[in-house]
């Protein structure tokens, strides 16, 4: 008889101490979201940065090797100057990175290749208010 009484007596939460507990949750939600969106940005930015820095140092050894630039990323890939051409953090995409021809010799002669330098085809702008495709 005993046992039942403490069954009996056993009461869940009040309606009040879940809508407060809901309301706590969404506050700190509210504070860890964007927080969180920042960070996945800055990592993404870090992923662009390191990849630009790769792809570009990797035009200039086939530059020095060959004393041309490659046609494509691709050129790259194909002779061993890269392992694959890497993701567009912010598109997603392998196909999306724009390559930039040099530009011609004061005596107007055109370097051959038609990849001197190469850039993001992001439309979107950074944190620190310059367009990725401009990094």
């Amino acid at each position: 008889m005993i046992k039942q009484r403490k069954i009996l007596n056993r009461r869940g939460f009040t309606l009040i101490e879940l809508l407060t507990v809901m309301a706590v949750m969404g506050i700190l939600l509210a504070i860890a979201v964007p927080s969180y969106r920042r960070s996945q940005i800055k990592a993404q930015e870090t992923v662009l940065s390191e990849d630009l820095y790769l792809m570009r140092k990797a035009i200039d050894a086939y530059y020095a090797d060959r004393s041309s630039y490659p046609d494509s990323l691709e050129q790259l890939v194909y002779d061993k100057y890269l392992r694959g051409v890497p993701r567009d953090p912010f598109t997603r995409e392998t196909d999306t990175w724009e390559c930039i021809p040099p530009e011609p010799a004061d005596n107007g002669q055109l370097a051959e290749g038609g990849c001197y330098d190469i850039r993001s085809g992001s439309d979107l702008i950074g944190g620190n208010g310059v367009p990725y495709r401009d990094w």
